[in-house]
């Protein structure tokens, strides 16, 4: 190329460059982050102060504010500095006023002035783009590079986290971004599984980081809680106005230092545990004893729970009904004042309690349902009658089957006309319509006539066979429950069934208008001492919930049951800078301690509590009980003194590892890897003179490696059991075992013979020098006669090498 077409093509870029530059018109600045707006309402810049590195994406649009109106996205055409604040021109005459306040942690931007507010429908902050994608969290809005971190928050919950991706105000749910559609992302981004994609979001370039709000000045209909048609309310929050966020940058260590000190400056929920940030607080991802105590067996209750050594105890259905959180009398007598007696109590052996709730989910027995139902019972929808109607009617004329005939999340078939509810089978198949078969008085409502032109309303409800709340009803419940906490002194929530109140018709800022005002309605004290746990995650709410427990026992055996569910679970707790938890894990009567060791290694690996789910008669039937208790407090106590390495935890995160830990001391340990090989002996049909003993094969890599043994009956009375170890060494065992019943071999002289409920029935004397293995390849041949069989009867041989102890201790 010619240097003088050189020249001409570097001062044809120059003049394009210089043309096409849009005049920056506001730099705001906090410690680390300055913010870059120019002329068109655009976010110019994001740029660390310490490197100057510019994290802003130039490949895509960037208003810092959007609007939608007539249901599109209308951007600024221009922006421009007026006393102090950033106002923002769209066609059709309408301008948005933002101020805007630098801070030295962060830089907060509120609309304070919008003109024709009544032709706008909501407002849009960002997406603000950014070239950081290492580490997203959708959730708390901030993503992280190698040094430097980026993150918006919603400085109040009518400015709701995320993107206006669906309309009924409620953030996708598992969403999984195709790893090929994302192939230049960085290798941290690929494949990325979103849980709820909602104040920060990945991209092919980065990330985005956005919020809404929404004016709620008309009535709309929306999909909602499986209904195609649903009422979204008319709300009176002031709209737009007042919506505000906060844009934030720091180095990636000082984040989540950096968004506590936004929540105290902003006045945004900070709870504490003992007086220390629940975020920051080890105690945060404590385990806990679940048990259903009362007035007269609290004490057993905190025994127990200090046996497992264990600070919080946490009843799961204290409640005669939900609603007005009456307690059973068959556990509580005295009511209120019985639980405080409680609360009273295990504090002062050092224990703090806590109660299961399911929000807003209104029992079919609370005073809100009968015998005079609550007008702001939640509603699907409503139309009029069409005729006069009397008490004894059961085909109700409606005008409209609108509300009435969706079945995908209808449980109860309830309508409301007036004080009476009246439930339905079905909605005729065309006009006239009417509602069929109809049960009048239900509930225990009362029978009554009822005038043409009156409203009937269907009811919201939900599968566990509850009704749900309004707005106004939603923030009465959360009053009501603040109520009993303050009174009572209890430590742990959890706001399980929290989506529930998307029956207030507006998504997450129905279960933010229970969170907040049960929050706001706390006092002091409990704020300082409590644990929040919920079902659902939302950006504003992460202010106020301390974890999320998710993983449920109730769908496979011990080490099955969400064992995945459970474990992705941890990357989406660490991205969001919350407290790491494993889920409940239920404790049966047949649940043998390596079970327990098992999820207690994987609480270790991840540093993650748990609750542990038991009862009397479980604790009372299972013979490992004593062992599992006390297997549980010397974990935990390990685990929260941070005794463990991050090489071990790393081995304790893989599902197919087990460990043993034994106490040495008061506050040091020996930890044993524990090498397992699971092999099935089947009864055999074979030819005449053929063996019928199984042989199992194992390699074993630890050196003078001790044979323990479990060996199981399954379906099966299993007698005359012979191990041959290495073709060179019998052990004839003369046990019978009925079906579930065990023998096991722990080292030593003496193997114990156990039921199905794993009490001790007799022992055998065993030489322990047969069990004694070289390292290396090892043959076993099983054999047992079966009995009272069928065609699955099997004996269960699972083989047990502790390697050599790790000595670890308390830090």
């Amino acid at each position: 190329m010619n240097s003088r077409l050189l020249i001409l093509l570097t001062m044809l870029l120059l003049f394009y460059s210089c043309n096409n530059r849009v005049d920056i018109i506001a730099e705001l600045k906090s410690e680390h982050l300055t913010i870059g707006i120019d002329a068109k309402g655009n976010v110019s810049s994001l740029i660390d102060n310490n490197t100057q590195k510019d994290y802003f994406s130039k490949d895509t649009i960037s208003p810092l504010i959007s609007l939608r109106k007539d249901a599109e996205i209308k951007y600024p055409v221009s922006a421009h500095l007026e006393g102090g604040m950033l106002v923002f021109q769209f066609d059709e005459g309408i301008n948005l006023t933002v101020k805007f306040e630098e801070k030295p942690s962060h830089i907060t931007f509120e609309l304070v002035e919008a003109s024709n507010i009544e032709e706008i429908e909501l407002i849009v902050w960002g997406p603000v783009p950014t070239t950081i994608n290492k580490i997203i969290g959708e959730t708390i809005g901030v993503v992280r590079g190698e040094e430097f971190a980026i993150g918006i928050q919603s400085l109040n919950i009518k400015t709701i986290g995320g993107y206006i991706w669906k309309d009924n105000d409620t953030t996708p749910q598992f969403d999984i971004f195709d790893q090929d559609d994302y192939s230049d992302m960085s290798e941290q981004g690929k494949g990325y599984t979103l849980y709820r994609v909602e104040a920060a979001k990945p991209e092919k370039f980065g990330s985005t980081l956005q919020a809404y709000c929404r004016n709620r000045f008309q009535e709309r209909i929306i999909s909602n809680l499986n209904h195609e048609k649903y009422i979204s309310p008319v709300y009176d929050d002031g709209g737009i106005i007042g919506s505000k966020i906060a844009l934030f940058g720091c180095p990636v260590e000082e984040t989540l230092e950096t968004i506590g000190k936004i929540e105290i400056e902003e006045n945004l929920p900070h709870p504490q545990i003992n007086g220390i940030w629940a975020k920051k607080n080890p105690e945060a991802a404590a385990a806990y004893l679940i048990y259903d105590f009362g007035e007269n067996t609290i004490d057993e209750a905190i025994e127990y729970t200090k046996n497992a050594g264990l600070k919080y105890l946490y009843h799961p259905d204290p409640f005669k009904n939900w609603g007005h959180f009456e307690l059973k009398e068959e556990q509580f007598p005295n009511g209120w004042d019985g639980l405080k007696m409680c609360v009273e109590k295990a504090e002062m052996e050092g224990i703090y309690v806590g109660l299961h709730t399911l929000s807003n989910f209104i029992t079919t027995n609370d005073p809100y349902v009968t015998p005079v139902p609550d007008s702001r019972l939640g509603k699907v929808g409503s139309s009029i009658l069409t005729e006069d109607i009397t008490s004894n009617t059961t085909e109700i004329p409606v005008e409209s089957p609108d509300f009435f005939n969706q079945h995908n999340n209808n449980n109860l078939y309830t309508v409301m006309i007036g004080d009476e509810l009246v439930r339905y089978r079905a909605v005729s198949e065309s006009a006239p319509w009417k509602l069929l078969d109809c049960e009048r008085g239900a509930w225990g409502t009362n029978k009554t006539n009822h005038k043409k032109g009156e409203k009937i309303s269907k009811l919201a409800d939900h599968a566990y066979r509850v009704f749900l709340s309004d707005p106004e009803l939603t923030m009465e419940i959360a009053q009501r429950l603040a109520e009993l906490y303050n009174y009572c002194g209890l430590r742990q929530i959890s706001f399980d069934g929290l989506e529930g109140n998307r029956s207030t018709g507006m998504g997450n800022y129905g279960e933010l208008l229970m969170a907040t005002t049960w929050w706001s309605d706390l006092s002091d004290e409990v704020k300082q001492h409590i644990i929040v746990d919920a079902s659902r995650t939302t950006h504003f709410f992460w202010h106020i919930y301390t974890r999320m427990n998710w993983g449920e026992p109730w769908y496979a055996g011990f080490r099955e049951s969400q064992t995945e569910y459970r474990l992705s679970n941890q990357d989406y707790f660490q991205r969001n800078f919350m407290p790491a938890m494993l889920g409940w894990f239920s404790m049966r009567n047949n649940t043998p301690i390596e079970d327990i060791e098992w999820m207690l290694a994987r609480s270790a690996g991840f540093d993650a509590g748990y609750a542990f789910v038991t009862g009397r008669e479980q604790l009372e039937t299972n013979g490992h009980a004593k062992e599992i208790l006390k297997a549980i407090g010397e974990w935990e106590k390990a685990r929260m003194g941070g005794a463990f390495t991050e090489e071990q935890k790393e081995r304790m995160k893989d599902i197919s590892n087990e460990f043993q830990l034994f106490s040495t001391g008061d506050n040091t340990w020996n930890l044993h890897q524990v090498h397992t090989f699971k092999f099935e002996h089947e009864d055999k049909v074979l030819q005449p003179g053929e063996p019928l003993y199984s042989t199992f094969e194992f390699d074993n890599n630890v050196e003078k490696g001790i044979m323990n043994f479990i060996i199981t009956a399954q379906n099966a009375l299993i007698s005359e059991v012979m191990l041959e170890i290495n073709n060179s060494i019998d052990v004839k065992l003369p046990v019978k075992l009925n079906r579930g019943e065990s023998v096991r071999y722990y080292g030593g002289e003496s193997a114990g013979i156990y039921d199905a409920n794993l009490q001790l029935r007799g022992k055998l004397d065993l030489n322990p020098s047969m069990f004694n293995l070289n390292k290396g390849r090892q043959t076993v041949n099983f054999d047992s006669d079966f009995s009272n069989k069928n065609e699955d009867a099997k004996a269960r041989v699972e083989i047990r090498i502790l390697d050599k102890p790790e000595v670890i201790s308390k830090k």
